[in-house]
């Protein structure tokens, strides 16, 4: 994907906004809408916005994971495990 050829002025936004929605759909391919020739928004389909919202979400997790490694908060995973049994015939 070459972004160079999603960017558009406000104006093609205004007068194309149906042909814009088809396209967009179509490709899952966002658009760089610029106003007075700064970047001000990315117009992308929904299933594309959604998978970046899941990856972010994983890469928290990854990013909680790395620093509690980093402050030694884990345990061994045999330990984990007998903690769990532990707790269910507890139970």
């Amino acid at each position: 994907m070459k972004l160079s050829s999603q960017i558009k002025p406000i104006s093609y936004l205004k007068a194309h906004a149906a042909e814009i929605v088809r396209n967009i759909a179509g490709q899952r391919e966002p658009l760089i809408i610029t106003q007075n020739g700064t970047a001000k928004v990315v117009i992308q389909d929904i299933e594309s916005y959604e998978k970046t919202l899941e990856t972010m979400a994983l890469l928290k997790i990854l990013a909680l994971g790395n620093r509690q490694i980093d402050e030694g908060k884990v345990v061994q995973a045999a330990e984990a495990i007998n903690r769990l049994r532990e707790q269910r015939n507890g139970c």
